[in-house]
Order: structure tokens, then sequence, then C-alpha cells
């Protein structure tokens, strides 16, 4: 009951500010546990609107910048999705929710405490169709491409150039661009190799690391 009084609360807040209205959103939000997502000790918080910590200086991002990047990522069921920063593994979680059984989401961590941590996270919430990767994310994943649709969930300066190319035609990118102190949201779209750009907003995230991010 404390939790689900929570998740009403953001709820409410989504439907009067207009922020979050995507059926399958809200749904995967409703059906997955973030209180497995974030440390113990901040387990009663999991639902607050605000960032939290997690392990090795990192962030997990709050529930409505969660959902207005998956709903903006526009999944449906049984696309195959790349995620760059898998942190906790909530976003990744998220995601597998929509795509469903069908679908697949490759969520990369280039920090190994990190891509542990969203493991056993995972594992916890019963989430089997995310699979975590430890590696530089910014550099692509070749093993699984093309995507339907990719996700930056860290800060960069630009989108990395392997992404666009993993990118399927008719595919979505969407990642916060920008200076360390402050991204926008950007949503990607190829149209028969063409790229078209959408922004979705201000934000602000960790930095992106690895070979295309702000440095090692």
């Amino acid at each position: 009951m404390y939790y689900e009084s929570q998740k009403r609360h953001i709820l409410d807040y989504w439907k009067s500010s207009g922020l979050v209205t995507g059926k399958a959103v809200i749904r995967a939000f409703q059906s997955v546990p973030r209180e497995f997502f974030v440390p113990d000790n901040y387990r009663g918080q999991a639902y607050g609107d605000y960032p939290l910590p997690i392990p090795a200086g990192q962030t997990i991002s709050q529930p409505t910048t969660v959902m207005i990047i998956t709903q903006a990522l526009e999944l449906g069921k049984g696309m195959k999705v790349l995620e760059v920063g898998a942190g906790s593994g909530y976003q990744a979680a998220v995601i597998a929710q929509i795509v469903g059984k069908k679908g697949r989401v490759y969520a990369t961590e280039i920090i190994p405490e990190l891509a542990a941590f969203a493991a056993a996270n995972l594992r916890r919430a019963g989430i089997s169709n995310v699979e975590v990767i430890n590696w530089d994310g910014s550099r692509g994943y070749g093993p699984a491409a093309p995507y339907d649709r990719i996700v930056v969930s860290a800060a960069c300066r630009e989108i990395p150039s392997p992404l666009i190319e993993e990118l399927k035609d008719g595919g979505i990118l969407v990642a916060p661009v920008g200076p360390s102190f402050g991204q926008v949201l950007t949503r990607v779209r190829k149209c028969d190799g063409k790229l078209s750009y959408e922004t979705l907003g201000d934000f602000m995230f960790v930095p992106l690391t690895g070979g295309h991010g702000y440095g090692p």
C-alpha cells in the first residue's frame, strides 16, 4: 500500500500536467517495481519524483524523466532496443515491459559494478528479456545491430556516430545532447537514410563516458 500511494501521486501529477499520457508507458510504470532498482537504503524513496544515488557515483533518473524518454521512443511489441548506459537497469526494465516477450533490450553499461547491479536488479524483478552487457555502448553494440530503437541514458556532446549507423531505417533514437551543465532531450528519426531532429525539453544527466563520450 505504501508504494501504491506514492505511485498514485505521480500518476495524478502526470494526468494534470499532461507530461506522460501513453497508456503502454503508464502500464509499464505501474507493473515494474522501481523499489527493486534503487539501493536498499533508498527503497522508501523509490517513487519520489527526483533522482536517487546508485553505486559508482551515478544516479537513477526521476520517474517522470524515465517515462518521458520511454514515451518519446514510441515503442511497440517485438522491437529490438539498444540502451547506452544501463545504470540501475530501471529504464531497460520499463522498455522491456512494453516491447514484450518477443522484444529484446540490450543494455550496455561501461562500469562493471553498475552492470552487475543492473543485472541483479532485473533478475530480482523477474525481467528476462533484457541482456546487460559490460561494454562501451557509445561505440554501439554490433553483435545485435541493427536496432528499432536506441536510447542514450547519459549526456552526450553529440550523438555518437556508431549509434546512428546501428539504427534501423524507420527507427528512433532518443538522447540528452549538450554540455555537461545541461542538455536538450533530442529525438532522431531515420528515414530513407536521412535524419530528422526534434527537441523535447531541457534535462540534466550524468555524462556519457567511453570512446564517444565526454572522456574515459
